[in-house]
């Protein structure tokens, strides 16, 4: 086996941190070096234990409002090859949005419940350590809903098989996983993946990181409703 990577973990509730940590602790591949409730104390970690990845709740004191997308788009200035997940109790897009703005590589959103589903958690912390994106699926199915809706949204002209690999796309699958997941070829996959973009207008990209943040601010550009 490798080296294991190495996870800073940021969580204010006691409770959920050890669940966390416990979480990531049995995996083989990660190794918790720091447990924080703060941001005082997530930044202080990161200069002092230089992690591979940090594991943080959105919230946390001293605002306890948007500290864990604040903390990822710090370290994308001042320590760009550490990857983040971003753990959330909401599946509002926005914050996922928020996260990506200063770049989708290194970077996941995750909903809490996820924690109870540990291959997620340990497979976003893999996924970000390796330069990868990882949304989840909820707020990935909250987006492609909102756009659906739109009378004139060009989501209209995908098929339904294109519509669940746009699904699987925006949460950072590669075209292998995308394959397994769909039970498709993957030949059959980049024949979809072309012809999703094509008709959503998108440049086509075989960076991963790039291809979820073109299809999350795609999903996410819906047009404001009108007054009724």
């Amino acid at each position: 086996m490798g080296v294991a990577i190495r996870v800073v973990l940021a969580e204010d509730s006691y409770l959920a941190r050890e669940g966390i940590e416990q979480v990531l602790e049995r995996a083989p591949s990660i190794e918790v070096v720091a447990t924080c409730e703060d941001l005082d104390g997530l930044m202080a970690a990161i200069d002092g234990d230089r992690p591979d990845v940090v594991v943080t709740d959105i919230r946390m004191p001293p605002t306890n409002s948007d500290e864990g997308i604040r903390a990822a788009a710090q370290l994308r200035d001042t320590h760009p090859g550490i990857g983040v997940v971003v753990l959330s109790q909401h599946d509002d897009p926005a914050y996922a949005l928020a996260l990506l703005e200063s770049g989708s590589e290194g970077r996941a959103y995750l909903l809490k419940e996820r924690v109870h589903e540990s291959a997620q958690l340990v497979t976003a912390v893999e996924q970000v350590a390796a330069g990868g994106s990882v949304i989840d699926s909820k707020v990935v199915e909250s987006l492609v809903g909102a756009r659906s809706r739109l009378e004139h949204s060009p989501l209209a002209e995908l098929t339904t098989r294109e519509r669940e690999v746009l699904s699987e796309i925006a949460q950072g699958k590669s075209n292998a996983a995308i394959a397994e997941s769909l039970v498709l070829t993957k030949r059959a996959v980049e024949k979809h993946i072309n012809a999703i973009f094509m008709k959503l207008g998108l440049a086509d990209s075989d960076d991963v990181s790039k291809r979820v943040k073109a299809a999350l601010m795609f999903l996410a550009d819906t047009e404001p409703s009108q007054p009724s």
